[in-house]
Formats: C-alpha cells, sequence, structure tokens
C-alpha cells in the first residue's frame, strides 16, 4: 500500500506522459551511475551493504522501471524519485566511502553529478 501510494503521488508530481527520458539525460545518469561503480564506496539498502556494482545494478533496475512510465526531465529528478531511498522501505540509501560516516545517496549523488558536469565542460 505504501508503494502504490508513494508512485500515485510520483505520477501527480510528475505529470505521467508515458514518455521516455531524452537521451541526453539518460546518458548523464548511466554515467553517474558508473562513477557509483567505479568509485570503491559502499551503498546502503534497506540496512544492508552492497559495492557500487551492485549499488549500479539495483540503480539501472529502477533506471528501466522510471523510464516510459514517468517523464524524468533531468537527473536530479531522477535520484529525488528513485535513487535516494527504496520505494518498498520508503528508508533513505547511503554511500560509504573509505571508512567516512555514511551520507544519503541523495547528497552523494548530486555531489558526483555536480562533479561530472564540470569535467564535461
Amino acid at each position: 500500500m505504501k508503494k502504490f501510494l508513494l508512485l500515485s503521488l510520483l505520477a501527480c508530481t510528475l505529470n505521467i506522459a508515458n514518455a521516455e527520458m531524452t537521451a541526453p539525460v539518460k546518458e548523464e545518469i548511466r554515467n553517474l551511475l558508473t562513477r557509483l561503480e567505479q568509485s570503491g564506496c559502499e551503498f546502503n539498502r534497506n540496512g544492508s551493504w552492497y559495492s557500487g556494482a551492485e549499488a549500479k545494478s539495483h540503480l539501472m533496475r529502477k533506471l528501466d522501471y522510471v523510464d516510459g512510465k514517468f517523464t524524468v526531465k533531468n537527473t536530479e529528478q531522477f535520484i529525488d524519485m528513485a535513487a535516494s531511498q527504496s520505494s518498498s522501505s520508503g528508508k533513505a540509501y547511503q554511500v560509504r566511502c573509505q571508512g567516512a560516516a555514511p551520507v544519503n545517496s541523495a547528497i552523494w549523488l548530486k555531489s558526483q553529478l555536480q562533479q561530472l558536469r564540470s569535467a564535461g565542460r
């Protein structure tokens, strides 16, 4: 029921249009998730820690799920709606790098996104 309510809210907020994301948005998201995979950081989902590769795989499945169901206009929107918390439990995802304290994945991903964009200029 909780998952249904969350998806319903997202549908209203994002104006479901059954349109796919643009290719540049998909590419940017994939590049961001590759950074997570290659970072050496761990990803916490529902109380368990996973490797960057496992995190990328999980978030790519979420990307495939939202693609075509919602009009995701940019990478930040993808982070907010799919890469920041569990859709089943509602718990925030976290990232922990090299023994540092964990941070919410939304903060980590948005920071990495800014670095990715700066490097591309």
